[in-house]
């Protein structure tokens, strides 16, 4: 005779303490229980415990012992039987990431609404992020549960961005969203604030001049190797010694130092493909220990900049390339790469890239990225690849590193 068994679902919730898990499962381990499921949450230090069990014996009983159980430490239960047992988590298709300063109760009650609208589903809710932004990840999955669902969900979000002020990433979901290996950097007003260029052509007297061909060409409204050599010409006659002068003076974006530093403990490749110059550039590249450089190379005659490059150009096409090449130097897929830019010569990169970020970028680059940041802090793509500040400054306690700088 098989004896029948009874699916019960117990919800315990209070204010977290030591020895809560103990005393319910003691108050379990008196009956003839099998576990299917069990989930912990911990909110602002309020403790949510669900489990879902089977058992042969009198339900009833296991409900009263375990209500008398979680009574005597102050917690509330509630006790299903004959709860389905049937339906399997199923895995989330999809992460998706807010980023705000600040994400407001309005901004997330729109973006439910909308995902509820195409028929997605939030699975799970938890915040990876206090500083320097507030930061959720929603792991939903999907109507379909394929790859077309990308499209939709960033199409359905995007607008919801903007005039929420919120940023939005989805990824998708599954093993995939974990296998990153490589990141590449733009530099100039990515990794680093400014534009090298500029910072050059300031010393011969054509800063302006420079910046807004740099500007046309970041937009996408002439050629990246054209405006390459008419900015680079503004710099013929220049000592060459301006050059160690300017790459002192250049200054990080906040956040490059903690991303870089966090995902290198992960076992990451990092290095920068920069349509900017290699002798400005190499210095700051040895102190961050970066695996990768690709740049382009003034040339300089007797101590002096001729006004031209050497070598082939790092446009835009070039950017891809080079991401590929350190890509199969270090035997990493494609699919695990990381590319971050903010203009237009960086497009093929960011479409090549595994996860493509557009940095406050501009609108031709925001438009095939995989996910764009609005705000003026690096370390917000450790959020978008599922890293917590909570994670991150853990690792920097233990070697002495933490610092929360005060934000203007």
């Amino acid at each position: 005779m098989t004896t029948r068994e009874t699916t019960v679902l117990i919800t315990v919730t209070g204010r977290d303490k030591p020895g809560v898990t103990s005393v319910l499962f003691g108050a379990l381990s008196r009956h003839d229980t099998n576990l299917l499921d069990v989930e912990q949450v911990v909110i602002r230090s309020r403790l949510t415990l669900g489990v879902l069990l089977t058992t042969p014996g009198d339900a009833e009983s296991l409900q009263d012992e375990v209500e008398q159980a979680m009574a005597s430490i102050g917690f509330d239960v509630d006790v299903e039987i004959g709860a389905d047992h049937t339906e399997r988590r199923s895995l989330s298709t999809h992460a998706i990431v807010v980023l705000g300063s600040p994400v407001t109760a309005r901004a997330f009650k729109v973006i439910a609404r909308e995902l509820a609208s195409i028929g997605v589903n939030i699975d799970t809710i938890r915040g990876v992020a206090d500083y320097p932004l507030t930061g959720l990840e929603l792991h939903v999955s999907t109507p379909s549960g394929t790859a077309d669902d990308d499209t939709t969900l960033r199409h359905h979000l995007v607008e919801l961005s903007a005039a929420e002020g919120v940023d939005i990433a989805v990824e998708r979901g599954g093993l995939a969203r974990r296998a990153k290996r490589l990141i590449v950097f733009d530099v100039d007003s990515t990794l680093i604030q400014g534009e090298g260029i500029e910072m050059l052509a300031a010393h011969a007297g054509r800063e302006a001049e420079v910046r807004a061909v740099t500007e046309k060409a970041m937009r996408g409204e002439i050629d990246f190797t054209e405006s390459l050599h008419r900015r680079v010409a503004a710099l013929a006659g220049l000592d060459a010694n301006v050059i160690e002068a300017v790459s002192q003076q250049l200054e990080l974006t906040p956040g490059a130092r903690t991303t870089i530093r966090t995902l290198r403990r992960l076992g990451f490749r990092c290095g920068v493909v920069s349509g900017g110059f290699r002798q400005v550039i190499q210095p700051l590249a040895d102190e961050l220990e970066l695996d990768f450089v690709e740049a382009n190379t003034l040339e300089i005659i007797e101590g002096t900049l001729t006004g031209r490059v050497v070598g082939h150009v790092v446009d835009r096409a070039a950017k891809a390339v080079a991401l590929q090449t350190f890509a199969d130097q270090r035997g990493v897929p494609i699919e695990q790469t990381v590319a971050v830019g903010d203009g237009a010569n960086d497009i093929d990169m960011i479409e090549a890239a595994g996860l493509g970020i557009a940095f406050n970028a501009k609108p031709a680059l925001q438009q095939v990225a995989d996910a764009s940041l609005t705000h003026p802090y690096l370390d917000a793509i450790l959020f978008i690849l599922g890293i917590t500040r909570d994670e991150i400054e853990h690792a920097d306690a233990a070697e002495g590193v933490v610092r929360r700088v005060p934000l203007p």
